[in-house]
């Protein structure tokens, strides 16, 4: 582990540097407080810190309260070391966020075992912030998928219209309904463990059909809703398609064998609907999904105010619209 030793005294940093690399830390040494600093802003910056309380430019009370203020950044140990004896001294030191001091002359031993114990400290620390990392993630992700979860997709949804509101500078914003055609007839053929691959690959495949700041989330059961900002009623409904072929275009490979796979989509954008908020939206390509799928699936369903229109593909190539007057 990195341990950074910041003292103006040259006798005194060369032995604790030696110190320390005996018992197996790698040490950065610097003289000052300003340097000691940055060396703990570096993004793989040590996490253990000795600190001098007396030295040129920000002395070590001041540069733990400079590392304090910064809380994006992973915690860091740090031990003031102190010819300071009084309790005063002692209680200026810690409230300024230090974790330990030592008073000098100090035992090699002593030091290392607090060392020790900043480690023990750091580890239960990383634990910490793994298990809320992962909470935060269980509370706004897909378990099956790892994509957005509901609740989410609808936050960013009413996070995107509410700044397009604002400003048009942003662009429209589309979303993207999608609904794998037949589902439940694949877990009836294939069982509920085949079905979940199907939706896993059906998660990866969306993911890699779209740019890489739009927002994918499965939205419930087989149902997967896209956000793409900056986009469109054509560029969204160009995606879709693309999305469509994709999904159509490779069968899945599950345990109980290959599967094949279509999916209709439905397409709506804030610009035809500006009066509508994100659940407005939604229902809009809601409609225009459950149109595809009346039309046959396996298409992509456009909703506009004058009517809902689903994307087919003729046979010479070229896509077409073929309009459906809305009811």
């Amino acid at each position: 582990m990195k341990v950074l030793i910041a003292d103006d005294d040259a006798v005194s940093r060369r032995l604790l540097n030696r110190t320390l690399e005996r018992a197996g830390y790698e040490v950065i040494a610097v003289e000052d407080g300003n340097t000691a600093l940055e060396a703990l802003d570096e993004p793989e910056g040590p996490r253990l810190a000795l600190l001098d309380w007396v030295m040129p430019g920000l002395n070590g009370p001041a540069v733990v309260r400079a590392v304090r203020k910064k809380r994006e950044q992973r915690y860091v140990h740090m031990i003031l070391l102190t010819s300071k004896q009084s309790k005063e001294d002692i209680v200026e030191g810690l409230d300024s966020g230090a974790d330990d001091y030592l008073t000098k002359p100090f035992h090699p031993a002593e030091l290392k075992a607090r060392l020790r114990t900043g480690e023990r400290i750091l580890q239960l620390e990383d634990k910490l912030v793994e298990a809320r990392e992962e909470m935060r993630f269980k509370a706004t992700h897909d378990s099956l998928t790892s994509l957005w979860n509901r609740g989410m997709i609808l936050e960013l949804l009413h996070r995107e219209i509410e700044r397009f509101k604002r400003g048009r500078e942003y662009g429209e914003i589309s979303v993207i309904l999608g609904d794998v055609d037949y589902f439940k007839k694949v877990n009836d053929t294939f069982g509920h463990a085949a079905g979940d691959e199907v939706l896993r690959e059906v998660a990866a495949r969306l993911v890699g059909s779209v740019r890489s700041y739009d927002a994918v989330s499965r939205y419930g059961g087989e149902e997967f809703l896209i956000v793409m900002a900056g986009c469109g009623l054509e560029c969204a409904t160009a995606r879709a398609e693309q999305i469509r072929k994709r999904i159509e275009g490779q069968p899945t490979r599950t345990q109980e064998g290959d599967v094949a796979i279509t999916m209709s989509l439905g397409v709506a954008a804030s610009g035809d609907w500006e009066g509508l908020d994100g659940d407005g939206l939604i229902r809009e390509a809601d409609a225009a999904l459950y149109h595809a799928k009346g039309e046959g699936r396996n298409l992509v369903g456009v909703a506009r105010p004058s009517g809902i229109a689903c994307v087919r593909e003729s046979k010479e190539g070229p896509e077409q619209m073929v309009q459906r007057r809305r009811t």
